[in-house]
């Protein structure tokens, strides 16, 4: 009872902890209030730090040779529920200790602002379309991670057209707004380039638990994030 408790709080706090980015990214760094451009850099520079100790465990904890020294002392129906917790906490604590970097980008009126936001909800849509294939009580730790196996790997949907297109859409999201201030656009441009550098990484790993299945799909599908460029 107590486990299934910490399980569902976890997921609670996994969807949280993404309304209140959301609230962050649409919200609190909507203000285009003015900043020297030193104290800007310099801010972008401290998110960047913190956005690393985020990225970090991701990067780290996801790992198989971690997640098997980490079992010796944890459950392991409930890794994947204290992976999400900490994930959780540190995202909400980038955006709550986020130092505001100021300054507007662009303010896209008329049609243009029309197009912004249609790039955002494509965004938007494939990544509910990644989410959906890939389980979304998965992804919370309420539900315990499949084994990665010839019948479980997703090859249909959006991972036809990009390897990973939940970070497609995540980009398209973040990058689409038609109101582009400087904390909006350090967000994007920090949490792409983790998506960048995190990717080979995450498919080794892949390749590993799948094999040449995984290997023949990226022959397949030959683009990783974004079509035609990476």
């Amino acid at each position: 009872m107590k486990a299934r408790l910490f399980v569902w709080l976890g997921g609670a706090t996994f969807v949280g902890s993404l309304a209140f980015c959301g609230w962050s990214y649409l919200v609190t760094w909507s203000a285009p209030f003015g900043r020297g451009s030193l104290d800007g850099w310099l801010a972008v520079a401290a998110d960047a730090a913190l956005f690393s100790v985020f990225a970090m465990h991701h990067s780290v904890l996801a790992r198989e040779r971690v997640k098997t020294r980490l079992a010796r002392s944890i459950p392991e129906p409930l890794l994947r529920s204290v992976y999400v917790w900490i994930a959780s906490v540190l995202l909400i604590l980038v955006c709550a200790i986020w130092r505001p970097v100021g300054g507007e980008i662009y303010r896209a009126t008329g049609g243009r602002a029309l197009a912004h936001a249609a790039v955002q909800l494509a965004g938007l849509w494939l990544i509910a379309l990644s989410v959906r294939a890939i389980d979304p009580l998965e992804l919370a730790g309420i539900r315990d991670p499949v084994v990665r196996t010839s019948t479980t790997l997703q090859i249909t949907g959006p991972y036809r057209w990009v390897r990973h297109p939940l970070y497609l859409g995540w980009m398209l999201a973040v990058f689409g707004a038609p109101h582009m201030t400087g904390d909006r656009l350090a967000f994007a441009v920090i949490s792409s380039i983790y998506l960048i550098l995190a990717v080979p990484w995450e498919e080794q790993s892949l390749r590993r638990s799948v094999g040449e299945e995984y290997a023949a799909y990226a022959r397949a599908v030959r683009w990783r994030i974004i079509p035609f460029v990476y």
